[in-house]
Parts: structure tokens; sequence; C-alpha cells
């Protein structure tokens, strides 16, 4: 008898044989007897063996496959393949060459499942970055595999409902497990066999047929009954052997999958044809709760409750947001039907547009247009039942306890300035989405007038209610779709063609503006409101009002402190000043407005117009998701080449003329540093050709008007691509490029006095008037603004209508000699200086009183150090040459 074993008699009692067990422990290792190992040996064929391997890979690619996650489907479907190499030896000899067609069935499945992921757009889109890349991976993997079986899955197509062992494998286990009775022995070996299925064998303690088969008869082992209980736990804690529970749980679960399986069939069918996603692994049922029984009395009471419960689930992990607003629906329709009241109905209403708002999960992700456009159908249904009813309040500070549905005055808890903000945050969103040069874009950008109208309808509300945070906050909705809008009308009316008392945007932006600026307690609103006046201001060319609120408010101050969508609304608003200031011929405010945008290089990021690639480190996705999320939708762009054109045009006009003045000028200031780089960039260019870009007609101009020929420069500026490219984009483009062309001509002339008065002793204005084209008033007052500003040494002869030149300027020799000096003289004070550091060590410095002043005193100091330097250097040479002096005596008595 084996020393694992009970060692007692038939005599012992059953707590003896329990102690006894208790007592000796089961060790970890065993030795059977020939017979037993004979009897419990399972051998399994190289074919069983690969295809088992197969199979489990094929069970984890389908478990993949159903939650979509697309990486984990690649690394199976590539071991799927390594294994298949690996069972080709024996499909060869086995199945005579054929593929089986299980593996046939799984490269189909796979197939048609990575060419419907790849056609959903929308879900690629939502897709992880890792995900996405796999799916990519994964398709190409797959059509490049597939071609060594295209026969094969030809005639799989042709016949895809035929049986294969895969299936014949799944029913032999479905019988087995049904047929509790029958012996292991009679199993038939399949292609699907897990190690496990393999290994089973006779069931628990009431199987006493299988026990006899696995174990021998009773006879064989000791007849006491603690040997016959270590027996049974070895043999379950080895052979792993499942009981009848087990198999009657394993039996329930797959009952319950195959009703899942055909409720999900059912509700496929159902609907249009698509898969639907079950969220959390639980399948949502088909049948809607119902409302209320048959025989209930409705009510208010009961209609309240029962919109609580369906509102109870809203933010809930598994809630289906579907069927709660088709629940939300119902509920309203019965309410209608008894005719509740007009607060109850309002009520419903609100909550209806709160669900639609919840179907989009993410608050990042925009809306799907079809809710979108029920969305713009149930808002105005809810405002038109709230303002028919002069009595009925909505309102956030209600508490649910104090609601009151049956009698007038009416109230409700909600908000409904709250729905108008997301409903324009989600249409900012929606504009977003779409591409803006498609059809889509224009057909959702219609939608704004639906907007307007609702922000009016919610402002009618709540003027009535006379809250002035809340008036100053839809005031706000309001200003914020109309500043960027430019109105005709107010031009018209400027230049007499319409009469002085039609009303514009312009009065409705005062109106608005005004009130904001006198009832908000917020710094932000006071804020956006003033940027968005100052815009309004500028667009319509009204340049001295939105110049004198810049100048009043201070904003250019404080701006820094406030949050990036203030910043980059302040942003937009310095360039159409500059753009207004430029139209007015202010160049040099039009260039101060806009040199602080250029200079930086990244306009486009900083009016939110799109992101730039950053060199130094890459964005995370957090932060460039944040960056999406504050650009402006393509409607509200400013053209970033009608800007930069608008500021190197300015710079030229300010920056030629006082090059010219300063040529010999050592200390010459630098106004526009983009403006010099390109001027710089066209200078290191070996061959220059006719400019293309509007930078290079710039430069050119810029060289033309150097050397005074302002035609050239004006043909440079103003001419059928630069027209199309920048100047048409402006309003009123005639007058601009009339204004371009004065402007052209001054500067042109101011240059050409600058660069040639040395050479004229006097100047006939007559002659300056055809040089420049212009009247002889024109160069009469800019001659004599030059000669006032002493920018001209000149004066001017009114008997001779000449001007005559006093020489006062140094010539080109005399100016380069004066630069000399001047960088001399700088030598020679950085010199004294850095002596004066390295001897300061050694020297006290004068002061005031004893020293003489202290200049005087370290010179005084200096000199004696110098002094007494020199007698030490004379004794050391005395005392340290008197052999010399005594060997000189000699030489010469010689």
């Amino acid at each position: 008898m084996s020393r694992f074993f009970a060692t007692g008699s038939d005599s012992e009692s059953e707590s003896s044989s329990e102690e006894e067990q208790i007592q000796r422990q089961p060790a970890a290792g065993f030795t059977f007897s020939d017979d037993e190992e004979e009897a419990k040996r399972v051998v399994r064929s190289t074919k069983e063996k690969r295809y088992e391997e197969l199979t489990n890979l094929i069970k984890q690619i389908r478990n993949h496959k159903k939650i979509k996650d697309m990486s984990s489907m690649l690394s199976s479907f590539e071991e799927l393949t390594r294994a298949y190499q690996k069972a080709l030896p024996v499909v060869t000899k086995e199945e005579n060459g054929v593929t089986p067609r299980f593996y046939v069935r799984i490269l189909a499945e796979l197939d048609a499942f990575i060419n419907e992921v790849w056609e959903d757009k929308e879900g690629r889109k939502n897709m992880s970055k890792n995900n996405s890349k796999s799916l990519a991976s994964m398709r190409q993997k797959l059509r490049k595999y597939s071609k060594d079986f295209e026969k094969d899955l030809a005639l799989f197509k042709e016949a895809p409902d035929g049986g294969d062992d895969d299936d014949e494998a799944d029913k032999d286990e479905e019988v087995e497990s049904d047929d509790s009775d029958a012996k292991p022995t009679a199993k038939k070996s399949t292609l699907k066999q897990e190690p496990e299925k393999f290994a089973k064998r006779g069931g628990g303690e009431e199987d006493e047929s299988e026990d006899s088969m696995d174990w021998g008869s009773d006879s064989e082992t000791s007849s006491s009954e603690s040997e016959e209980d270590a027996y049974m736990n070895i043999r379950d804690r080895f052979l792993k052997k499942t009981t009848e529970k087990e198999e009657e749980e394993t039996k329930k679960e797959k009952k319950e999958r195959r009703e899942r399986e055909h409720r999900k069939k059912r509700e496929e069918e159902d609907d249009e044809g698509g898969w639907e996603t079950v969220k959390g692994g639980v399948a949502i049922p088909s049948e809607k709760p119902k409302m209320f029984a048959k025989d209930a009395d409705i009510d208010i009471h009961i209609v309240v409750r029962k919109l609580g419960e369906i509102m109870a689930a809203r933010g809930k992990k598994r809630t289906d947001r579907r069927e709660q607003i088709e629940l939300l629906h119902e509920l309203q329709g019965i309410a209608e039907q008894h005719s509740l009241g007009p607060a109850i109905h309002l009520k419903i209403k609100l909550a209806i547009i709160a669900a639609i708002f919840d179907y989009t999960p993410k608050v990042s992700d925009a809306m799907k247009p079809e809710y979108w456009t029920k969305l713009l159908d149930r808002i105005p249904d809810a405002l038109d039942v709230l303002l028919a009813q002069p009595d009925l309040r909505v309102a956030d500070d209600i508490l649910e306890e104090n609601e009151q549905f049956e009698e007038a005055p009416y109230q409700i808890r909600g908000c409904v300035l709250t729905v108008v903000e997301r409903l324009d945050e989600e249409f900012v969103k929606l504009l977003k989405e779409c591409d803006p040069h498609s059809n889509e874009y224009v057909l959702r950008l219609k939608d704004e007038l639906k907007v307007v109208q609702i922000i009016d309808q919610v402002q009618t509300y709540i003027e009535r209610q006379n809250k002035p945070a809340d008036v100053c906050r839809i005031y706000l909705r309001k200003i914020e779709h109309l500043y960027y809008k430019l109105d005709t009308r107010a031009i018209e009316r400027k230049e007499g063609k319409l009469p002085s008392d039609t009303v514009t945007n312009v009065e409705v932006m005062e109106q608005l503006c005004k009130y904001v600026y006198a009832k908000d307690n917020t710094d932000r609103l006071r804020t956006r409101a003033i940027l968005c006046h100052i815009y309004h201001h500028a667009l319509h060319d009204n340049w001295f009002e939105a110049r004198d609120l810049v100048l009043m408010s201070h904003l250019q101050e404080t701006i820094q402190h406030s949050d990036p969508s203030t910043q980059i609304l302040y942003n937009r608003t310095m360039a159409h000043l500059g753009l207004c200031a430029f139209r007015h011929a202010n160049i040099k405010d039009s260039h101060s407005c806009l040199v602080d945008l250029m200079m930086t290089g990244k306009v486009k990021e900083l009016l939110a117009q799109g992101l730039l690639p950053q060199r130094q480190h890459e964005r995370s996705k957090e932060q460039e998701k944040i960056e999406k999320q504050r650009q402006m939708p393509f409607h509200m762009h400013i053209n970033q080449e009608l800007l930069e054109c608008v500021y190197l045009v300015s710079a030229m006009l300010i920056e030629i003329p006082y090059m010219a003045a300063h040529e010999f000028d050592a200390r010459r200031r630098m106004i526009s540093k983009t403006f010099y780089q390109q001027l710089r960039s066209s200078e290191r260019q070996s061959l220059l050709g006719p400019p293309e870009s509007m930078r290079e007609h710039v430069v050119a101009a810029s060289k033309a008007m150097r050397n005074g020929n302002w035609n050239a420069c004006f043909n440079f500026i103003i001419n059928d691509k630069m027209n199309a490219k920048v100047w048409d984009l402006f309003a009123q483009a005639e007058k601009v490029r009339v204004m371009l062309k004065q402007l052209i001509q001054e500067e042109s002339l101011r240059t050409y006095l600058f660069t040639y008065s040395n050479v004229y002793d006097s100047i006939s204005m007559e002659k300056l008037s055809r040089m420049f084209e212009l009247e002889k008033a024109v160069v009469h007052s800019v001659i004599s603004k030059m000669i006032i500003n002493e920018e001209l040494m000149a004066s001017l002869d009114d008997p001779s209508q000449s001007v005559v030149m006093h020489r006062s300027e140094p010539s080109r020799l005399q100016s380069i000699a004066l630069q000399l000096v001047d960088k001399v003289n700088n030598l020679v004070d950085s010199n004294e200086r850095i002596f004066e550091m390295k001897q300061g060590n050694f020297f006290v410095r004068g002061g005031g009183g004893g020293g003489g002043g202290g200049q005087g005193g370290n010179f005084r100091d200096r000199q004696n150090y110098n002094r007494q330097e020199r007698g030490q250097d004379w004794g050391r040479q005395r005392n340290r040459g008197g052999g010399d002096r005594d060997s000189h005596r000699d030489n010469r008595a010689y």
C-alpha cells in the first residue's frame, strides 16, 4: 500500500479516519501503478494539436472583433498565420493540400469586417491612434495574405452557409454537455477539442460507472471510508472533474447566450439593418417599458413622477439615450392628450431638449446632424409656450419642491439661458466639424438664422424678467453674432444713399454694448463687449470712434491676464483696427496696430485660424484638443495675406524715407524687423527675376521707391495679380487704390529730396510737381512739413517757386569721416573704461572733500603711484646692478 493512503482497518470509526486524514496531508508528488497510468494517459495526434492551436486563435480573433480591438486582432492574426505555417505539413498530409474550411471562413470574416470598419469614416475618426494604425496595418497584411487563398475564398463565397469542421466540433461539444450520462470513452475526437476536453473523464461521487471505469472497482481499493475519500480528493484535484452543478451552469449560460443572440438579431431587423453597439456587454431590451397601466388615472402628479423616473437615468452608464428620448416623446403625447396644462407641457419639452443634448456622450464632440435638426425644432416650440404664458416663470433658483404646475403663477425649475448658450456652442462645434470648402458648411451656416431667432426669443423673455445679469449674458450672445458682419446699409447711409434715420447694425451694437458697460458686474463680459464694439466700428470705417474706445478702455495694459478666448478676440480686434487705419491713410497707426501680431510669426495661431507645427516639442493630445476647441469657424477668419500685405506696405511707406534720410547715420534704428528681413533675403539672391508672390512685389516696390521712381513702385503694388490677391478683398477697393497712389507719390517725393538734396543748389517745385504728378499745393505742403520738422535743410523762395538748399549736410566723404571719428572715440572710451576696471583694485577712489573731486583725486593717486613705482624700480636696479657697475669701470680702465 502506498504511503499516501490511510492504513486503518475496517473496524475503525469514521471519526478516527477523519482525524487521521487531518494529521496526514497528501504530498505534492504521487506514484501510480502502471495500470492506472495507462488508463489516464491521453495521446493526441499532431493534427489535433495543430488544429487545436488554430481554433483557439480563431476564438481570440472573434472575441477581439466583437469589441473592435484592432491592436489585439492584429497580433492574434499574425500568430494565426504563423500557426497555420506550422500546421501546413499536417494539412498537406491529412487534407491532401486542401485548406480547411474553418480557416477559409475566418479569412472571409476578417475581410468583410475590415472592409466594413474601413468604410465607416465616422467610426474611424473616433478610434484611438493605436487602433487606427493597427486597422491600416491589418488591412494591408490581410490583403497581401489573402492572395494565396483567392480560389478557396471564391469557392467559400459561393456557398458560405456550408458546414465545416469548426461547426461540427461545436455541435459535438453541445451534445457532450447535454448528455451527462454518456461515457467519455465513446467520444469522437474533433478538430476543436481543447486540452480540458481531452482530459475530461467521469463525474462525481454519484457516477459509479465512470468511477469504476477510470479507477477500477471498489474491490481493488481499500474498504475503509478514509481511503476512499482521500482517493476521491486526489482524483478531483488532478483531473479537474466537472460536477453536475457546473454542467447545469454551463447549459444555462449557453441558453442565455442563444437568447441574447436571437434578441440582437430581432433588434437588427427592426432597426435599419445596421449593427448597433451594445454598451457594457449587456443587451438592451427591445420592448419598451409601459408608461402607465390601462386603468390608471392620468393626472399631473403621476406624469411628474414618471418624468422624474425617466430623468433619473440621465447620465448613468448603461442608459439608452435614444430610448430615453422616445419615452419622453411618448410622455409628452400623453400629457397633451389629457390637457394637463402649459406648465407640465413646458417641463417635458425642456426635459426632451436636455435629453437631446445628452445624446452626444463627449462634450468636445459635435452633435449628429439629425439631432441638431431636432433641437432646432424643439427649442422654438418650448419658447413659444413660455412666451405665450405671462404667468409662467422658469428659473434655476426655484426648488423642485416649490414647482407649481396646476395653478397660475406657474413655477418651473430650469434655465432657458443655459439652453441657448449650449445651443450656440453646439452650432460652433458643428461648423468646425464640416469641411469649410464644401456645400455642407454652407448648408450648416444657414442654421445661424434660426439660432439668432432663438436668441431673440430668449432675449424677449429675459427682458420681461428684468434680471440685469441675465440680460447682459443674452446681449453678449447677440453681440457675438453681430460684431464680425459688415452692414452695407451703414456705408450707404454714410455716403448719403440712404436716409439718415435708417437703423443699421451699428446702432444696434451701440445700444447692446452700452447696456453691458453700465450693468455688468463681471469684467469678462464688459471686456468682450468692448472688443466686439471696437471690431464693429473698425469694420465700418469708424476709425476715430474705434481708436478712442481703445484708448479709453486701456485694454492693452491688462489683456494678458484675460482668458485665451478673450485674448484671441483682442488679437482679431487689433488686426481689424490696423486695416481700418490703413484705409484712412493713417500709416503709422496701422503699422503700430499690426506690428505686435506680425513680429511673432505666429499670426495663424494668435488669430485662432489654425495650428502651426512646433519644432522644439510636440503638443500632447490633450493640448492639441484644447487648442482645436479654441479655433474660430472658417467664415469668421481674417485673410492673413491681406494682413501681411497691409503691414509690409505700411512698413515700406515709413521705412524707405527714413532709410534715405539716415543713410550715413551709424546709429540708425530699425522700425520694422520683418520688413528688413524681406529686404535682406532679396539682396542675398544672386539672380532676381520678376516678382511673383506678394512679398516679392512689395520688395520690388521698395527698391523702386528708394530710387525715387514712384511710377514703378505703384505698378508693383497695384496690378491685376495684387488686386486679385489683396486689394479686391476690401469693401471699397477703388478708394483704397486711390489712397495708395497718393501716399506712394508723396513718400517717393520725400525719399527723392532726402537722397539727392546734396546734388541740387535749388530745385523748382513745378518740376517736382511734374515728376511726381502732384499738385503744386501738395508739393508745397510736403516740403514745408520737412523744413518745419528739420528733416530738410532748405528754404522756400516764393517769387521763384523753388526750394533753395542750404548745403549744411556733409558730403559723402565727410559723412564717412564723421562715422570713423565716432567709432574711434567709442573705441578710446571703451579702452579707458577697461583700464580703470583693471587698475581699480590698487586705487582708492577719490571722494569729494580731501581728494579735490572724484576724477582729479583718481588722477593724482595714479600719478603718485606711478612715481613710487618708478622710484622702486630704480632702487632695485641700483642694488641689483652693483657688480655690473664694477665690471663696467674695469672695462673703461682697460
